[in-house]
């Protein structure tokens, strides 16, 4: 196949204007940022227009309560005045560490009300990620989401650090009061007007998935380009956004994803709540019931699987497997080739499996965004098959999220589709894909080596390798560093196959191991919940722990039901060969980065006489 070198990339880079076509060859870049905007105008903009807009919902007293934008921008205007009055200047860096939430939110836009740069940290970060961060960004002030954030802060022992805010037990009231008695409301104004494109927005930090996290320099063009392009996907207002459109934030606001999405609700007026973490999503969805869910691929793999398990618990694992088979035929078939035997069958597994399963999410979720890492193909044309439709993208911290994104009118799963409006992507001769925009940052903090290393002129190397169909939609095939290369000089891309043992029911993480030695390994874990369930169903004693059961037959035998699985989907030479069941499951900030991507080359070498174990088996 040819790659993007060979013709010009612009008869694919993927630009439309309106509800033009996909394909068309007329296409036209939209101009997606203007100098002298920022994302910190949405929220004042709604004020003005539409005092009582509810745009958040909070959860208080037992109830999810509407919040306007009137209400919103005066909190944000009273903290913005409150770092005015404490000493905050224009660039400087401040530090926003909690779990997702309205606060956080209203503390972003205050910090660049003020004119300031902020530096998001995870809420799972250690000590030593914390200080590095916060440190390296040479934060001078920092907000805390609660006890344990600000005890975090403390411990990092931060010499720049000159004041640090609870955002719980009325800090954020007391900042705000500083700035009523202080007066420095015209200030704030004044600061805000003074945003251009080419403001610092913020400072977000890789995830240190294959190294020590670097700081993405994103400024205020980027946010908005970003916050633009997405509006101006052809569906995304008229479809995905609609009057009623409302979404529920679970994953961490730090992430750059859910942060540019929960722009795009703010520009777009949609309702968003937020809730701390996914402990809560089951108790909330069928009390918030939203529209539209962000999702890592993880968290949709383990909805369908935990559907799937308990198909099977109930006895009726013949009729969910008919039931996704039926599903995923009929995704496959949108594009008018469905016969009359697939509408029926479709149509009767309706109530018994699909509406359950959108029961689950609150019964009206009909959009779900991916990204982060890839999805499996199969439970992408199951979802759809289902009624939930999955826009999956693709990006990078580098580009602001995502660069490209499926149409919700046109979408193609497997594919992570066409670029953004504005937005272009290339096949290097490597096979690594590059990226082009105006939502591609501009450069690595204090880190001029990383950024000549990271850029090739206007365009951004994304590490990833791909193709780039003449229609524009990107397919990512693998990470380049996380190539495999087996002795025998076989090229395996391990996503795919990870993917597909992860689909499992009863596994929680895979990581494939080979380069360099005879043949493909795998180090898997489970999930706690599903293997407490397991162990009734199989008879174990209840208190066994994995460990205890590594080797037990059925255990083994359950697992061999994923690899085998996901071994049919490749050849010969790039299947599993040997596995071994970790003792324990993944953590946050050690295996796991935030966004529940793993950390390869730590799992690697943490675990690396588990896979030299491996390979002495015969």
């Amino acid at each position: 196949m040819a790659s993007a070198c060979d013709e010009p990339v612009r008869e694919w880079q993927g630009l439309w204007c309106g509800t033009q076509a996909l394909g068309a060859r007329d296409w036209r870049p939209l101009r997606c940022c203007a100098v002298g905007e920022s994302v910190c105008d949405d929220p004042f903009d709604w004020a003005a227009s539409e005092p009582d807009r509810v745009l958040f919902a909070s959860r208080s007293g037992g109830r999810w309560q509407p919040v306007t934008a009137a209400w919103f921008a005066e909190r944000v205007n009273s903290i913005a005045a409150g770092l005015v009055a404490s000493g905050i200047a224009p660039g400087d860096r401040v530090g926003l560490l909690s779990a997702a939430s309205l606060e956080w939110l209203a503390c972003d836009f205050a910090i660049w009300a003020a004119g300031a740069v902020t530096v998001p940290v995870y809420e799972t970060s250690s000590v030593e990620q914390i200080n590095w961060v916060l440190s390296d960004s040479g934060a001078v002030a920092a907000f805390a989401g609660g006890a344990r954030a600000e005890g975090a802060i403390r411990r990092a022992q931060l010499a720049k650090l000159e004041t640090l805010w609870r955002m719980d037990r009325g800090g954020l009231d007391v900042l705000a009061e500083a700035g009523r008695e202080a007066a420095t409301g015209p200030e704030v104004s004044r600061r805000r007007a003074a945003l251009t494109g080419q403001t610092l927005a913020t400072i977000v930090y890789t995830s240190g998935s294959t190294g020590r996290p670097k700081g993405c320099m994103i400024s205020h063009g980027n946010l908005t380009a970003a916050v633009r392009a997405i509006l101006a996907v052809p569906g995304v207002r008229e479809r995905v956004l609609a009057d009623d459109a409302s979404t529920l934030f679970f994953l961490p606001l730090s992430h750059i994803l859910a942060r540019v999405v929960a722009l795009c609700m703010v520009r777009a007026g949609s309702r968003a709540g937020y809730l701390p973490g996914p402990g809560q999503l089951r108790r909330e969805l069928p009390v918030f019931r939203p529209t539209i869910m962000l999702m890592v691929p993880r968290v949709l793999e383990k909805i369908v699987a935990g559907a799937r398990e308990q198909a099977e618990t109930a006895g009726r694992q013949r009729l969910f497997a008919a039931a996704e088979a039926a599903a995923i035929a009929y995704s496959r078939a949108a594009d008018g080739r469905r016969g009359p035997w697939l509408r029926l069958r479709h149509a009767v597994f309706g109530p018994l499996v699909y509406r359950r399963l959108r029961a689950g999410l609150g019964g009206r979720v009909g959009w779900v965004i991916s990204g982060g890492a890839p999805l499996g193909e199969d439970t992408g044309h199951f979802l759809r098959g289902a009624g939930i439709a999955v826009l999956e993208g693709w990006g990078l911290t580098e580009s602001t999220g995502g660069i490209t994104l499926n149409p919700p009118a046109r979408q193609r799963i497997g594919s992570v589709g066409p670029p953004l409006p504005d937005c272009e992507a290339r096949i290097a001769a490597d096979g690594e894909l590059e990226i082009a925009g105006p939502t591609v940052f501009g450069g690595y903090w204090q880190d001029p080596g990383a950024t000549a290393t990271a850029l090739n002129g206007r365009w951004l190397r994304t590490g990833d390798l791909g193709r780039i169909e003449r229609d524009g939609f990107v397919f990512v095939t693998g990470r380049k560093k996380e190539l495999i290369v087996t002795s025998g000089g076989k090229n395996v891309a391990p996503a795919p196959l990870e993917e597909r043992v992860r689909e499992h029911w009863l596994i929680a993480e895979c990581v494939v191991a080979g380069d360099r030695r005879p043949y493909i390994t795998a180090l898997v874990t489970l999930d706690p919940d599903a293997f407490t369930r397991w162990k009734q169903r199989a008879g174990k004693p209840p208190g066994a722990a994995v460990a205890d059961l590594r080797a037990d037959p059925d255990l083994r035998a359950a697992v061999t039901e994923a690899i085998s699985r996901a071994n049919a989907a490749v050849s010969q030479a790039e299947s599993i060969k040997q596995f071994d069941i970790l003792p324990a499951a993944f953590e946050i900030g050690a295996e796991l980065t935030p966004s529940l991507k793993v950390r390869r080359h730590y799992v690697l070498e943490k675990y690396a006489s588990e896979i030299d174990a491996l390979y002495a088996k015969p």
